[in-house]
């Protein structure tokens, strides 16, 4: 791995969407459980967990976007062209998820707000079950003909395998989100949240172990770079060792430190994912000769270098804005006349 500014640029759009999967992910995990939850006031609990800091999530979707229009706008133009049916309804699920949070409690009524909470929690599921299935696709490599343009249809796309990686990320998303609402949560809200932990937990390590067989079978390409570099089978150490110590601080009642864990499982997921591309962008199956790389696809040096100075400029900027946020709103929610 050559550390040009391809690489680099490689490495910086990472690093955004793998931000915006710690920090989103929990949001789609929450909703995911909203349903699970029986009371009105429950409800709203787990609503007002995530309602200071959802839309800031967002913005590190918008600027890993963003990032990946300048750097690789070839691969942008693709993805954006060929997925185009799967990023509407993501686009959907997202929209309709921030709808149902400002409208849930605009009214008093039992039916209306039974409509939303379903609409939360059906946008969260669909939203992390596309993200999931985006991944797996790309894993296992789409059709890209000579002119590097998606040659496939969208039923195509779900296919087993992205189905199952689809699945196993809303697992983690569940995992993830019922970790963070133990930190923000008390009294029988909080308790019930810590038994959802081990059930989440169950889910995830069942879906991450059929995924991980699945990958060995069906998509060996993913660990080729691991086999030539031993060293970077310490991610998948990582992985294991931080999922292992999240009942461990939940049971001394260390919420933070699980978040923490929980966190360092997902950057150590992505970290894989992202060593077993490397230097694809979008892997072309069956024509590998097709795949758009971080050479082929990559805007010229010039853009490069300008971009990553915009970039370093700008980047602490939302890590400033993201740490601010959740400092201001730190503690455990409680319901006032300004909650959902």
């Amino acid at each position: 791995m050559n550390l040009d500014l391809n690489t680099i640029w490689f490495l910086l759009v990472g690093i955004l969407f793998t931000g915006y999967a710690m920090l989103d992910g929990f949001d789609l995990g929450i909703g995911a459980l909203h349903l699970f939850t029986h009371t009105d006031t429950e409800r709203r609990l787990m609503i007002n967990s995530i309602g200071p800091v959802w839309d800031g999530n967002e913005v590190w979707l918008v600027t890993g976007g963003g990032a990946l229009f300048a750097a690789f706008p070839e691969v942008y133009a693709t993805a954006f062209s060929g997925f185009y049916i799967a990023f509407m309804l993501l686009l959907f699920g997202l929209i309709f998820r921030a709808v149902a949070i400002e409208f849930r409690s605009k009214q008093p009524h039992a039916a209306w707000r039974k409509f939303w909470d379903i609409s939360f929690s059906v946008s969260s599921i669909l939203s992390a079950l596309l993200i999931g299935v985006a991944l797996g696709n790309i894993a296992m490599g789409i059709p890209l003909d000579s002119n590097h343009e998606f040659a496939g249809t969208f039923w195509g796309l779900l296919r087993p395998y992205a189905l199952l990686v689809g699945i196993t990320t809303v697992a983690l998303f569940m995992m993830h989100g019922a970790i963070y609402g133990v930190m923000k949560t008390e009294n029988e809200l909080h308790d019930k949240l810590r038994g959802w932990i081990k059930n989440t937990m169950i889910f995830f390590i069942l879906m991450y172990v059929l995924t991980t067989m699945a990958t060995l079978l069906y998509v060996p390409h993913m660990t080729d770079q691991i086999r030539a570099n031993p060293v970077f089978f310490i991610l998948p150490a990582i992985n294991v060792l931080a999922i292992a110590n999240i009942p461990r601080e939940i049971y001394h009642g260390r919420d933070f430190r699980a978040f923490l864990s929980s966190c360092v499982a997902m950057i150590a997921l992505l970290g894989l994912f992202g060593i077993g591309m490397y230097p694809n962008l979008i892997f072309s199956n069956p024509m590998a000769a097709n795949s758009l790389t971080i050479y082929n696809a990559a805007s010229s040096q010039t853009t490069l270098k300008i971009m990553l100075t915009i970039a370093i400029m700008g980047i602490p900027l939302v890590l400033a804005y993201t740490i601010s946020i959740y400092w201001v709103f730190r503690g455990k929610v409680k319901l006032d006349a300004h909650s959902y």
